[in-house]
This record gives C-alpha cells, sequence and structure tokens, in this order.
C-alpha cells in the first residue's frame, strides 16, 4: 500500500488572488481570522508556523519531504490549477523543480474546475472558466507539465507519469485529449500516461473504461454517494433544521448562529473501509475535517474524529485492498483552512503522521 497525500499550494501570494481577494491573500488569511462556532471547538494551526512557498524556499519543501518519509508518507499529490493556457499557483511547483536537492516524490492532480466565490456562497461570479479547447489547447497543457513528467522524482507507474484528474465528466472530449496525450508522451520515451479520475461528490462519469483507474475523493464522495438513505435523511433533516434557526429574527446576528453541517466521521469511515475495491480502483481517506475557517457556521464539521480512528481505518483498508501495490489517497497534507492536516499542528502534534507510522510498521 503507497500513501499518497493531497497538497495544496495556495501558501503564496499571487497577482489573480490579490485581485480577487484582497492584497497578500493566501490560504493562511481565513486561519488566522478564523473564531469557533460552537463550544469546544478547537481549530488547528501548523505547529511549524505560517510558511510560504515561495519565499521561503526550499527550506519548506525540504522539511515537509523530510517528514512525510519520516512517517511513511510515499509522495504529495499536488493540485494543479490550468485554465486554457493559464497556470495559477505554478511558482511552487517550479522551485521544486529547480531544487533536484529536495526529496518529495509528487504526482499531479488536475483540479480542474471552474473557480468561483463559492466560499462566499456566490457560485455564479466566475472567477476563471475551466474551458478545454482542442489539439493545440491539449499540447499546450502536455508541453506546461512535461519538464516535470522527466523528473525522476515524478511518480510513474509502468513507466508512465501519473496524472490525476479530479472532475472527467467535465470533459466531453477527454478520450480525444488522453489519446494525444499518450501518443506525446511515448514519442518523449514514457509509455503514455498512467491516467487516474476521480470520483467525488459530483456527478459520476459512466463513460467505460476511461481511465486506467480512479480514486475516491473523501469525506465528499462517501458524503453523497456511500450513506445509507436513514444516515443520508438524519444529516440532511438537521441541517435543514439548523439552517431554519440560523434565519430566525433573533439569530440574526453572527454571533447568534449556530453550525449548520456537522456529522460523525465514524459514518465516512464506515462506508469506506466495507466498500468493495477493485484493483484499480483506489481509496481515498480522511483523517479530520473541519472547514469553518473558511465557511463560518456555515461549514461542515466531521465529529468525534482522533488519531485512534484514523489509524484504525487505514489499517482496514490496508488488510482489505486486494491490490497490494494499491495506492491510498489522503486528504490532505496540509488543506488548513479545512481543518484536513496531517502536517503537525500546535493543538495535536505530530498524532496522525504517528498514525501511519504504526500502520506502515506493521507491513
Amino acid at each position: 500500500m503507497k500513501i499518497l497525500a493531497l497538497y495544496l499550494p495556495q501558501y503564496h501570494s499571487f497577482p489573480e488572488n490579490d485581485e480577487w481577494w484582497g492584497k497578500d491573500y493566501t490560504e493562511w488569511t481565513a486561519l488566522k481570522g478564523a473564531a469557533p462556532v460552537f463550544k469546544g471547538q478547537s481549530i488547528l494551526h501548523p505547529k511549524d508556523g505560517y510558511y510560504d512557498l515561495v519565499n521561503d524556499q526550499p527550506e519548506t519543501f525540504i522539511r515537509q519531504a523530510g517528514e512525510a518519509r519520516k512517517y511513511g508518507i510515499d509522495g504529495f499529490a499536488v493540485y494543479r490549477y490550468y485554465f486554457t493556457g493559464k497556470q495559477l499557483m505554478e511558482k511552487p511547483m517550479e522551485i521544486l523543480l529547480n531544487h533536484p536537492e529536495i526529496d518529495m516524490p509528487y504526482c499531479f492532480a488536475w483540479a480542474n474546475e471552474t473557480w468561483t466565490r463559492a466560499w462566499y456562497d456566490l457560485k455564479e461570479e466566475v472567477l476563471m472558466p475551466q474551458e478545454y479547447g482542442g489539439e493545440q489547447e491539449w499540447r499546450a497543457h502536455f508541453e506546461c507539465e512535461l519538464p516535470y513528467f522527466k523528473d525522476k522524482r515524478y511518480i510513474k507507474k509502468d513507466n508512465k507519469p501519473v496524472y490525476i484528474i479530479y472532475r472527467t465528466f467535465d470533459i466531453d472530449c477527454l478520450p480525444e485529449m488522453k489519446a494525444k496525450w499518450d501518443e506525446w508522451a511515448r514519442k518523449e520515451g514514457f509509455d503514455g500516461i498512467f491516467w487516474i479520475g476521480g470520483r467525488t461528490a459530483g456527478n459520476e462519469d459512466t463513460r467505460k473504461n476511461l481511465m486506467d483507474a480512479y480514486y475516491y475523493f473523501e469525506p465528499g464522495y462517501t458524503l453523497k454517494h456511500g450513506l445509507s438513505p436513514l444516515r443520508t435523511f438524519l444529516y440532511n433533516s438537521g441541517t435543514l433544521l439548523r439552517h431554519l434557526y440560523n434565519a430566525l429574527p433573533m439569530n440574526r446576528e453572527p454571533e447568534k448562529k449556530i453550525l449548520e453541517r456537522r456529522i460523525p466521521i465514524d459514518w465516512i469511515y464506515e462506508g469506506i473501509v466495507s466498500r468493495q475495491y477493485e484493483r484499480n480502483e483506489y481509496p481515498g481517506l480522511i483523517a479530520q475535517w473541519d472547514n469553518t475557517p473558511r465557511r463560518s457556521y456555515k461549514g461542515l464539521v466531521y465529529t468525534q474524529a482522533s488519531a485512534e480512528k484514523f489509524r484504525t481505518a487505514l489499517n482496514s483498508l490496508k488488510k482489505t485492498l486486494k491490490d497490494k501495490e494499491s495506492y491510498v489517497f489522503i486528504n490532505a497534507w496540509n488543506e488548513w483552512g479545512e481543518g484536513a492536516a496531517l502536517e503537525p499542528s500546535l493543538e495535536k502534534g505530530d498524532a496522525l503522521l504517528k498514525a501511519i507510522r504504526e500502520v506502515r510498521e506493521n507491513d
């Protein structure tokens, strides 16, 4: 079992974020201003401080790579933000490419969503549209990724660079685009691309044999597709009741609002570990989740999370996977705005990473 942690690069300022969200906006902005929205809530903060993935490099990558190796993480699946010739958040990866001393195995997860102001419930306000074009645009995208594919640290399977697409169902031209990328990759000395598609909370792609493999993006997939009808009803009805409570005139002030969405993390774990995975299906997992730093009382908290429950779930996956070379995708290394960080925190230290190491030591 190979463990890959999803990795968010939005810890540096760049012009588009400055324009859309305010000068020097980064992922830390919401976390620094976050306040508890319910009694007993503990908002997590990074043990090693608020790093900058451009100005602090390569030291930050070196430290993170060392921590990952120490605790048994095999690599990072780094989010990639490509929009028809426009790349966002590219500078950290350019730094990584130019510093071969950083011992960080990695692959790319193309987050192919249109950017909107969804964090502020303004989903109709488009910031950066996601379009796919034709062969000329596909070639430009391929050329953008090629230097990384050639990096010896880039994760490959059967001499194929691993490339993950978050939302395959959005790409009507995906079969044609894949064929061209495979052709161009073979001309560069590879045996094609190893394509992994996401199974997410969104629509499921019904095209057969489209990808080489699939990974489950958790906790969204199980929340949307993997709960029993009773648990779905309990979650939705509880959310609705709390929403109606917040809408009452007497609760208009922010300090009177209550958290609208919460669900026991055990429900998610049960769905993940009981699922039957085929050899080309890679499970996802979370250790914890609390996105109230981004969404405040409209956020979602998976309650009763602990390092012990995370360790038990990961160990169960290890025992049940048919393919012992399977990947397991953990969400995430550093999603601090979603409270989904494996990275050591001031509040919990390295408990989650120790849980991974305990499971790996029994391989």
